[in-house]
C-alpha cells in the first residue's frame, strides 16, 4: 500500500454564489476536492465525517472515482455546511455562514488499513487533530499537510510541532506571510523549512505556485482559463494532483518529479474552476487531463 494515499479532512455541503450563478448544498470540503483530484493518479482512502443528510449520490460519485469511503463516519445530525459568495473578480471568498454541525466533533480513528497507507495528506483541520492522526500511522513514506490562517492565529504552537514531523507543507501566500511575519515568499519558505518540512509549496491563486526544496525554487504560472466559474476547492484540487502524482512516483525526492507534480497540480486545479463544486473534475477523463498537461508543459518550454 505504499502508493495508496490516506486523506483526512472535511467533507462538506457547499452553497456558493458567483457572477456565473449559484449552487446549493453541493459536494465540497477539503478532503473531497483533494481526493477527486488525487484519485486520477493513485488509490485514495478518505477519512471524514458526514451527517445523516449527506446525499447517497455523492457517495456513489466518490466511489466511482476510486476513493474508498470505509473511513467516512456517518453521525446523527447534519453535514458540515459552508455558504459563501465571491466578488466579481473571483479572488475573494466572502463567508455568509459556516455550520460545522457533526464536523465540530470529528475525532479521526484509523483502521489498520488506513494506518498502513504509504502516503498521508492531512487536509486543513485542527493541527492537534493532524498530529493525532499522524501518531496513528505506521511508517508512511511521505507526509504532507495543509493549514489556514485561522489555525495559524489560534494554534501556531501546535502547528509548529506538527511541521517538525511532516515532509511537505502547502500554504497560500497570505498564510506563509502570516506564519513567518516575512513578506518575501522566498525568505518565508526558508524560515518554514527550518521547522522541519523539506518541501514548501506556496499557492498563489491565478498567479500560479512556488515550490521550495533543497535551496532550489520553482515558480509555475497558473494555466489560463477563459471562464472561471467557481474557485472553491482549487487549492485542494491542486494539492490532490500534486500528491497523487508523487504517490505514483517511485521517488518523490527527485527534483524532476517534483516539477512534474507541480504541473499536474496546476492542470487539475485549472479543470476544477471551470464549474461549480466537483462537477468538472468528476467528469474528467485521463485523456483530457494528459492532453491539457502536455499543452501546458509545452507552453512552459523555451528552446
Amino acid at each position: 500500500m505504499k502508493n495508496t494515499i490516506l486523506v483526512v479532512g472535511s467533507v462538506a455541503l457547499d452553497s456558493v454564489k458567483t457572477v456565473y450563478g449559484r449552487t446549493e448544498r453541493a459536494l465540497g470540503g477539503s478532503a473531497v476536492h483533494f481526493s477527486m483530484s488525487a484519485s486520477q493518479f493513485a488509490p485514495v482512502k478518505l477519512v471524514g465525517v458526514v451527517g445523516e443528510d449527506f446525499p447517497a449520490p455523492f457517495c456513489r460519485l466518490l466511489k466511482r472515482r476510486n476513493i474508498c469511503l470505509k473511513g467516512m463516519q456517518v453521525m446523527p445530525g447534519k453535514t458540515f455546511h459552508w455558504k459563501g459568495r465571491y466578488d466579481r473578480g473571483l479572488k475573494n471568498a466572502i463567508t455568509i455562514a459556516t455550520h460545522l454541525n457533526v464536523f465540530e466533533h470529528f475525532k479521526p480513528r484509523l483502521s489498520s488499513a488506513h494506518s498502513a497507507c504509504g502516503v498521508l495528506f492531512l487536509a486543513n483541520i485542527d493541527p492537534d487533530l493532524q498530529r493525532d492522526v499522524l501518531g496513528q500511522m505506521e511508517k508512511p513514506r511521505l507526509v504532507a499537510c495543509d493549514t489556514m490562517n485561522y489555525w495559524i492565529a489560534l494554534k501556531k504552537k501546535s502547528l509548529v510541532r506538527l511541521l517538525s514531523k511532516v515532509n511537505l507543507l502547502f500554504v497560500n501566500e497570505e498564510e506563509a506571510r502570516q506564519f513567518t511575519k516575512e513578506h518575501n515568499l522566498i525568505k518565508a519558505a526558508r524560515l518554514i523549512t527550518k521547522l522541519g518540512p523539506q518541501i514548501v509549496v506556496i499557492k498563489r491563486g491565478d498567479s500560479g505556485s512556488m515550490l521550495f526544496y533543497g535551496g532550489e525554487v520553482i515558480s509555475m504560472p497558473a494555466r489560463p482559463i477563459e471562464k472561471v466559474v467557481d474557485p472553491t476547492g482549487a487549492g485542494d484540487t491542486f494539492a490532490g494532483g500534486f500528491m497523487g502524482y508523487l504517490a505514483a512516483a517511485p521517488d518523490w525526492r527527485n527534483f524532476s518529479v517534483l516539477k512534474r507534480a507541480m504541473a499536474y497540480g496546476t492542470v487539475m486545479s485549472s479543470f476544477s474552476v471551470e464549474d461549480f463544486s466537483v462537477k468538472r473534475v468528476g467528469k474528467l477523463s485521463k485523456s483530457d487531463m494528459y492532453d491539457r498537461y502536455k499543452k501546458y508543459v509545452r507552453s512552459l518550454s523555451i528552446e
